[in-house]
């Protein structure tokens, strides 16, 4: 089989997989998450197809929808490739992308690195911030009954792994544990690039944002 057969029918698994689950976490951010990939790799020495099932399986069991459980998502990306006859080693490859992309409250050390992980994780990054990363914000928020904003809750910028995953914050608050913290976590020049133009347009969202909660025009 190709490698663009086993594409495709990652595709296909993913679609699949992921057809009911919430909405920030949808094929359609499977598939952003995929096209920013390709994109920030036209400029890096990557490995694409490792790339590529790294984008495309990279949220295939994320832990928040699976009780916190991490190893959901590794196993069934390992399996499924397995079944495409994936030579062993881009197998683990995408396994350690999978398990090392995620953000974590942003202070647990990162157990591998590769340029592919790097591509991948800053397109994960920039699915985060900006226009899209706003609406994800408070659509998970909502999905979880969040409050929207608290001013006596303030943000908790030093939340070990477990804290964050357990976190019931206002949705306001994720700017600041997370979302205007990537900015500066990005690996590539064309990752950092788009993510200074994202991080820009959530500065005057929030500044738009406090001045309609306190009546200001």
């Amino acid at each position: 089989m190709s490698e663009n057969q086993i594409i495709t029918k990652t595709k296909i698994f993913v679609k699949e997989t992921l057809n009911d689950v919430e909405g920030g976490h949808d094929w359609f951010h499977i598939e952003r998450v995929y096209k920013n990939s390709l994109l920030i790799a036209k400029k890096e020495p990557v490995d694409l197809f490792v790339v590529s099932l790294g984008a495309l399986l990279h949220d295939i069991a994320d832990s928040k929808f699976h009780n916190g459980d991490e190893t959901v998502g590794p196993k069934m990306a390992r399996e499924f490739l397995f079944k495409q006859n994936v030579d062993s080693t881009i197998i683990e490859h995408v396994v350690n992308i999978i398990k090392n992309i995620s953000f974590k409250g942003g202070h647990t050390p990162q157990t591998f690195q590769s340029p592919e992980l790097d591509v991948v994780q800053d397109a994960d990054r920039l699915d985060a911030i900006g226009a899209i990363g706003i609406a994800r914000c408070f659509n998970y928020g909502g999905f979880k009954n969040r409050a929207l904003y608290n001013p006596k809750i303030k943000p908790n910028l030093n939340m070990t792994k477990e804290v964050y995953k357990s976190s019931t914050a206002p949705s306001i608050n994720h700017f600041y544990e997370k979302l205007l913290l990537l900015k500066d976590r990005m690996n590539t020049q064309t990752g950092k690039k788009i993510a200074q133009e994202r991080h820009n347009y959530m500065l005057a969202f929030l500044e738009q944002f406090y001045n309609e909660w306190n009546g200001i025009r």
